[in-house]
């Protein structure tokens, strides 16, 4: 009788990267489109109608990425990572998560409070998810700043951290999320 054995996972799995590198080019034009739309005035009506969809967009690709998370195997921790490194690291994780789904939602929520519509493309406005309230508008937008600022800071952690591991360590750890192909990777 032979036993059947799943190939060892060493890296995220195809859509995880390429979700993984778009939600990283879109969080860092955010994070840049908000610095500028208050840094420069005179862009603001420009820059906020790129924030309004790509928020949207980054929430829409949360939500895909979570499920693509949750319903496939992860690779394993590598071996330079103790058990407080890999704590920190699936901590960061999860609030990484937590915050590119809530920071989008709460900037809908603060876009209904002011009656202001969330436009996607052309005429196609989203539906308020919050009611029309100017002091819930007040404490959403400080909210929305707070979790850009976390987001921020969580964002750089994770970029240090992997910077650590392919510097330093030189553990091979950029290769889980790399998107070009692996050595054992099947061709075509």
């Amino acid at each position: 009788m032979t036993v059947e054995t799943k190939p060892a996972i060493t890296r995220f799995n195809l859509p995880a990267r390429l979700l993984h590198w778009s939600m990283a080019v879109m969080v860092i034009a955010q994070f840049f489109i908000g610095v500028t739309m208050i840094a420069a005035l005179s862009y603001y009506p420009l820059l906020l109608a790129i924030h309004r969809p790509l928020g949207i967009a980054i929430l829409v690709f949360a939500i895909v990425r979570l499920v693509n998370r949750l319903t496939h195997r992860l690779p394993p921790f590598l071996a330079t990572m103790g058990p407080l490194e890999r704590r920190v690291a699936s901590y960061s994780e999860y609030l990484l998560y937590a915050l590119l789904l809530v920071q989008p939602l709460i900037g809908w929520a603060m876009l209904s409070a002011a009656q202001s519509p969330v436009v996607m493309v052309g005429a196609i406005h989203l539906p308020a998810i919050a009611p029309h309230n100017i002091t819930l508008y007040a404490t959403l937008r400080t909210a929305h700043t707070v979790a850009a600022y976390l987001l921020f800071a969580t964002f750089t952690a994770h970029i240090c951290a992997v910077l650590f591991h392919t510097v330093a360590l030189r553990d091979g750890i950029i290769r889980r999320m790399s998107l070009s192909p692996s050595r054992n990777e099947p061709k075509g």
